[in-house]
């Protein structure tokens, strides 16, 4: 595989991706820019969304992974990514695919100057492998089915010349090496789309003790950090209070869900305690549960049965006085089994319905049939 430069000769410049015959053979245009990549030439190009179907064919399912390229396509994971382009059709953001060629292709530098901004030809019979994103081009598949207007639309493309298996495989492994998902908090921070993302900002920054004792970047908190929560925890358990809870605008259901939290923070002494700084956060999330992330939930799925039976704070008032009845120390027998493995906090779904089960018993709530059940099993195996 091989990339030449051409004689500088006048010619069209075709726009985005074209297919003309040369020697009697079809090949593909792209405008391309060319650059150098650990001694390697490689190119970026723009394609529309109607040619990635076509050009980039995953065939590589039926392989055995020593022979694949790439991992295997998560079939589950390309509807949501689709949904997400059709859906947001005037503000979605893509990044570029990075691919591999297998073929003789062609550039030719569009001036004297600068050799590195001209036209890649590629001939038509060549193979395309993905290294990055073969399922936001299984996406843009299934979306062009749903939107076909998309298909004029484009997305850059970074192609390096494919010099086979073991190269595209090391790729796909040093592509991957550094990538990292940002943590959730972040993400619910960042996330202006999704609504209960937008209520939980809402709920914090609006409350000085909330937004005082809340980590909104991180989803994990070190020993000495000077935080309580996590702002993903708290969105985990807004969504839970506010599951199913139709009000008439978005700032009706901040409103309820701020007061709710914040009627519960009366009940939970400790939390003012660092927010006065009379002790360290560190020191309560050690020796108490009360503000992790399983009881934040629990809380919030208690909270939900209490929105549904009245709006009215002041009876919610009534129940969550009770919640000071409960003794929250880690170590205490009451949480081993439910929040606690071992005197560890688990945050499975099985011990989020026991902790649930035990604040809604203390609270004097009746306990709906699926934690009814798992906090029967609990007690005779206790």
């Amino acid at each position: 595989m091989t990339t030449t430069s051409a004689p500088q000769a006048p010619r069209a410049r075709p726009s985005l991706a074209t297919t003309r015959s040369r020697s009697g053979s079809y090949e593909y245009v792209f405008p391309a820019i060319r650059g150098v990549q650990a001694g390697r030439e490689y190119y970026v190009t723009m394609c529309p969304l109607r040619l990635i179907p076509r050009l980039f064919v995953f065939d590589e399912e039926e392989l055995v992974p020593e022979l694949r390229a790439q991992r295997t396509l998560n079939k589950a994971r390309v509807p949501e990514i689709a949904r997400y382009i059709v859906d947001n059709a005037t503000s979605y953001v893509f990044s570029a695919l990075t691919a591999s060629v297998d073929a003789e292709i062609h550039f030719d530098a569009e001036g004297e100057g600068d050799t590195r901004v001209g036209t890649l030809t590629i001939p038509m019979e060549a193979r395309f492998v993905i290294n990055d994103g073969q399922h936001r081009r299984a996406a843009i598949q299934q979306a062009l089915i749903e939107n076909p207007e998309l298909g004029d639309e484009t997305i850059a493309i970074v192609l390096f010349l494919d010099i086979g298996l073991e190269r595209c495989q090391q790729m796909f492994a040093d592509l991957n090496r550094y990538a990292i998902r940002p943590a959730k908090s972040l993400g619910v921070l960042y996330d202006h789309r999704d609504e209960m993302s937008a209520i939980t900002r809402l709920v914090v920054f609006r409350s000085p003790f909330f937004r005082d004792l809340t980590e909104t970047e991180s989803s994990n908190l070190s020993a000495r950090s000077r935080k309580l929560f996590t702002l993903s925890a708290l969105h985990t358990a807004t969504k839970a209070l506010l599951d199913g809870i139709e009000e008439a605008s978005v700032e009706r259901r901040v409103d309820l869900a701020a007061t709710y939290w914040e009627s519960v923070a009366k009940h939970f002494p400790e939390w003012s305690q660092v927010r006065d700084r009379t002790v360290s956060a560190g020191e309560i999330r050690r020796d108490f549960i009360s503000s992790h992330g399983i009881v934040l939930h629990a809380l919030g799925k208690a909270g939900n049965a209490m929105l549904r039976e009245s709006s009215d704070p002041a009876r919610w008032e009534r129940r969550l006085r009770k919640l000071q009845s409960l003794d929250w120390h880690r170590v205490s027998p009451e949480w081993e089994g439910r929040a606690t493995l071992g005197g560890r906090v688990s945050k499975g779904s099985a011990n989020v319905l026991l902790t649930t089960a035990a604040i809604r018993r203390a609270l004097g709530m009746s306990l709906p049939p699926e934690e009814e059940r798992v906090d029967e099993a609990a007690r005779k195996a206790s």
